[in-house]
């Protein structure tokens, strides 16, 4: 039980920061500012891919 309760506050903290890199991403003005997000959210989630704009 001790377990399950470290693992979801893992996951919630993680879904957290991914929240607020998230909304840093939407602000970022530069390319230099975006992609310094892009490396802090690959290192929380390698697997995240940024949602394609719909035409």
């Amino acid at each position: 039980m001790v377990e399950k309760k470290i693992e979801l506050r893992r996951t919630r903290s993680r879904r957290k920061k991914l929240t607020k890199l998230k909304g840093k991403l939407a602000k970022a003005k530069t390319n230099g500012d975006r992609d310094q997000v892009l490396k802090k959210i690959h290192r929380i989630s390698p697997f995240w891919k940024e949602a394609v704009a719909a035409k």
